[in-house]
């Protein structure tokens, strides 16, 4: 089961997440380190449910924002590129307008007084916009009124689903995240945490709000494998692969840790139909969905010595 959504991962990644002829790259480690977050949303654009990517990048001296957005054909629009630095204050907060298949779509944004953690992904006092037909089609930051202040749209009738989150954190021994695997309830705060090489075999720690769901020992035997928890009176199925970390040589290569909501029992008795971490689910199609869709994380852990 691990070793199927691990490549399924690989397959997404290259397949969905990317611009035309420009697939995401591998950090680079010679380089300065650049933290990801990739995000894929389904949401209703111009009578169609749609893919909508968000990129976050950030490295030593700039946070970025990109913007993709589907079109029916199935190529991916590069709707906008947001620079963060420092110096240019008034690119935190702007318009543009694009169009997606003869549709004219508005991007919304006030990062001004934004606040980061480790990741590249805001965490409070920000709004991004996307508008359709006069209607706030995906909005994400938790400045709601002010974006319907702004814009004079209304919200949408379908409210868009997060399908898959996509994160590089670079790290010594411990790596943190967040995700909402129910988006009806709270986000959650991930921490995995893994004891230095040396005289004591190798261990691995998974918490997730404070509280310790899963503990590997004699990681050298168990760099691979998965456990079933619950977070929030909900099942998750959590994946790990570290191999890299013990075997490879440091810094070349990342470890891996998949989470996905939903109990893996149940999935088993269904093998026929697709898996929501499958890139199949990830295309745009005439309606969206109003079922509670299950949720991918893909957590890549990149050791810095």
């Amino acid at each position: 089961m691990a070793d199927r959504l691990i490549a399924r991962s690989q397959s997404i990644s290259s397949s969905h997440l990317s611009c035309p002829n420009k697939p995401l790259k591998v950090p680079d480690m010679n380089k300065a380190p650049q933290s990801t977050v990739t995000c894929v949303y389904q949401a209703p654009i111009a009578g169609y449910c749609r893919n909508v990517t968000v990129l976050w990048t950030k490295n030593l001296t700039n946070y970025s924002l990109s913007l993709l957005v589907d079109s029916m054909e199935g190529d991916v629009v590069c709707t906008c590129k947001i620079d963060l630095k420092p110096w240019h204050f008034w690119a935190k907060k702007g318009y543009k307008t694009f169009e997606v298949d003869r549709c004219q779509i508005e991007v919304y944004w006030d990062l001004r007084s934004a606040k980061f953690s480790a990741s590249p992904e805001p965490c409070s006092d920000y709004y991004v916009a996307l508008i359709s037909e006069d209607e706030v089609v995906l909005l994400l930051g938790d400045l709601k009124k002010k974006v319907y202040k702004r814009t004079k749209a209304r919200p949408s009738l379908v409210d868009a689903t997060l399908y898959y989150k996509k994160e590089n954190v670079f790290g010594k021994k411990s790596f943190s995240t967040r995700a909402r695997f129910d988006q009806m309830k709270q986000e959650h705060d991930i921490v995995v945490e893994s004891s230095g090489m040396g005289p004591r075999d190798p261990e691995l720690w998974i918490t997730i709000d404070g509280v310790m769901m899963i503990h590997v020992t004699n990681l050298q035997w168990k760099f691979r494998g998965n456990e079933n928890v619950v977070v929030d009176q909900q099942p998750v199925q959590v994946y790990w692969d570290v191999h890299a970390w013990l075997f490879d040589i440091p810094g070349s290569s990342h470890g891996l840790f998949i989470f996905k909501s939903g109990d893996q029992q149940e999935e088993s008795t269904n093998e026929e139909s697709s898996s929501h971490c499958d890139d199949t689910e990830f295309s745009s199609s005439s309606q969206c969905s109003s079922k509670n869709s299950e949720f991918c994380l893909f957590l890549y852990a990149w050791k810095i010595e």
